[in-house]
């Protein structure tokens, strides 16, 4: 793609990418740390909800104190130094700002910021997968009306598993399964940010040490996280999730070609052309042969003897039938490889990754019996747990999405591993969040309901 010339182009006519970074966490630190050492990107602003966490993220990723110390945006901007700000609207809003990366990890704010950015007319990259899902095939369609780029974030496993599907489709396979790595464990379910540091290995006073989010972590852990991605990986690919979400077999890079195929043909998969989700642990608790707890896959199908011959000539790993092989990630460093979307966004003005139809959903389901007038506590949380399903059964059934389960009360008593309901809980109709969600759900439920 040469987008290291093309940026290297930018920075010596002295016309950089101008961005803005919305969120200074663990994803906007470590883009911090490779964008100071990339030609042709500025970074003119960093926003977060404290100016000294931002600061204190700039700090650590080595940036000299002079260089953020930027009396406003417009001053930023002519001088190439950085505004550390905790208003995002007034950056979005500053004409010499192309780009916003939004990476606030909040569905409720991603949302906002994304609408702000259509409004000033700034192509976004939105970390917060969160949003994504809850509305992204709304988003990214407002953005193509506006002549703008909405994309996924390279180094997030979606948008890598994005471009493995785009390799494998652009080299005329067909996929059959696209899918990431992670640590689960059925009993994970249940887990809350009470019991999560036991199942990491580590103590409460060293996750406390290291500033680490209990709530964060357990999304990972219980399979939400895991979800979302999934459900963001098939709203942008094309791809059907499996009627029961996902099943997260324990699965090496060895048996990908074995294990990721249909039933139909000794596999684990309900059909062709889905998503899922491999753990790195054996259900009675051993670590997996060479898993891929960190990375990323496509699995693709050969249709004649002459590819299958193929498969084999070139040392590829197959399945018992010589049709199935897999080409795999083993790793992906989120926010170390963000300016892969920012120069796409920034000087091709294409996406990373974008969702071009609502085939998955998340939704919410009690992680333990739930009372009339308790309050949901949302992704990661004690209450419920994030299910991937295909967006069509999620809209008959009326779900809620896992996005919208955060500081509600219940209307009536839940058991276990129930799916909870729009009308199970009390929602603000006038929220932007649940306005955008209906909005969505409106304009894509005709075709859902025709296929």
């Amino acid at each position: 793609m040469n987008l290291s010339v093309l940026l290297a182009h930018r920075a010596e006519v002295g016309r950089p990418v101008t961005l803005a970074l919305i969120g200074a966490g663990k994803f906007g630190a470590m883009f911090l740390a490779q964008a100071r050492r990339t030609p042709g990107l500025h970074v003119a602003a960093v926003v977060d909800v404290s100016v000294d966490k931002a600061c204190n993220a700039l700090a650590l990723t080595g940036w000299p104190h002079q260089s953020y110390a930027a009396p406003d945006i417009g001053n930023a901007l002519a001088t190439g130094a950085t505004y550390v700000t905790e208003n995002p609207h007034e950056v979005i809003a500053a004409p010499g700002i192309e780009l916003i990366v939004e990476a606030t990890g909040s569905p409720a704010a991603g949302i906002e910021h994304a609408l702000a950015c259509i409004t000033h007319g700034k192509h976004l990259i939105n970390v917060t997968v969160e949003a994504d899902v809850l509305v992204g095939p709304l988003l990214a369609h407002r953005f193509t009306e506006a002549g703008l780029i909405y994309s996924l974030a390279y180094g997030d496993q979606p948008a890598l598993i994005a471009e493995l599907v785009d390799w494998a489709r652009t080299s005329g396979f067909d996929v059959v399964c696209a899918g990431k790595g992670t640590k689960y464990h059925p009993d994970y379910r249940y887990s809350t940010p009470e019991t999560v540091w036991a199942h990491y290995g580590i103590t409460e006073q060293r996750a406390s040490e290291g500033g680490l989010n209990p709530q964060i972590f357990n999304s990972f852990l219980d399979g939400t996280k895991s979800s979302i991605e999934m459900a963001a990986v098939a709203n942008s690919c094309d791809l059907v999730p499996q009627p029961e979400g996902l099943n997260f077999p324990a699965c090496g890079v060895d048996d990908l070609p074995q294990i990721m195929r249909p039933r139909s043909v000794g596999g684990q998969l309900a059909h062709s052309g889905t998503v899922e989700a491999v753990s790195s642990l054996e259900r009675d608790g051993r670590p997996v042969f060479r898993d891929l707890r960190w990375g990323v896959f496509v699995v693709i199908e050969a249709y004649d003897d002459y590819v299958r011959r193929c498969f084999t000539d070139y040392g590829m790993i197959i399945d018992s039938t010589g049709r199935y092989v897999a080409m795999y990630k083993p790793y992906h460093l989120i926010g170390l490889e963000l300016g892969v979307s920012i120069a796409s966004v920034g000087l091709l003005h294409r996406p990373t990754g974008a969702p071009n139809a609502f085939r998955g959903d998340v939704v919410a389901v009690a992680k333990r019996d739930l009372a009339p007038g308790e309050r949901l506590d949302g992704e990661g949380g004690y209450t419920v747990y994030g299910k991937l399903m295909p967006a069509q059964a999620s809209l008959a059934a009326g779900a809620l999405p896992i996005g919208l389960a955060h500081r509600v009360s219940l209307r009536r008593a839940l058991s276990r591993d129930e799916v909870v309901r729009w009308t199970d809980v009390a929602l603000d109709d006038a929220d932007l969040a649940v306005r955008t969600r209906r909005e969505m759900e409106a304009a894509f439920a005709p075709a859902l309901a025709a296929e």
